[in-house]
């Protein structure tokens, strides 16, 4: 078996550069970076495929897709990762008491059921 994953499309042997999953509830085609590991409920696809894409009438397609950035996630987003699942684990009186002493959180700027789109602090 090959390590490069293929895409996901019929007779199409090309490798994958792309994931694609469909939120059913929200009507939208998700199109991002290839993921770290295959999933059943995804579909890869080649640089082609995910170009051509297309959803069906009514539904909106998210494309992700970002040039610039890292293929594998950064040391930033590892620690990036970290604060985050640590400040969710913490309780919610001594989240309060540091609430002062934090950043800024994040703004939502849209929201489309689940997906929430934030803008940085630093911007």
């Amino acid at each position: 078996m090959s390590p490069v994953r293929r895409c996901s499309r019929t007779a199409c042997g090309r490798p994958a550069v792309a994931t694609l999953t469909y939120v059913y509830a929200d009507s939208t085609a998700v199109l991002g970076p290839l993921a770290t590991y295959a999933e059943p409920h995804c579909y890869d696809l080649c640089a082609e495929h995910s170009e051509r894409l297309t959803a069906p009438r009514g539904w909106e397609v998210v494309r992700l897709l970002d040039g610039s950035a890292p293929a594998r996630p950064s040391g930033d987003d590892l620690e990036a990762l970290a604060n985050a699942v640590r400040e969710a684990a913490r309780p919610q009186e001594r989240a309060a008491e540091a609430g002062g002493a934090r950043r800024a959180d994040p703004m939502e700027v849209a929201r489309r059921g689940h997906l929430r789109v934030l803008r940085s602090p630093d911007n």
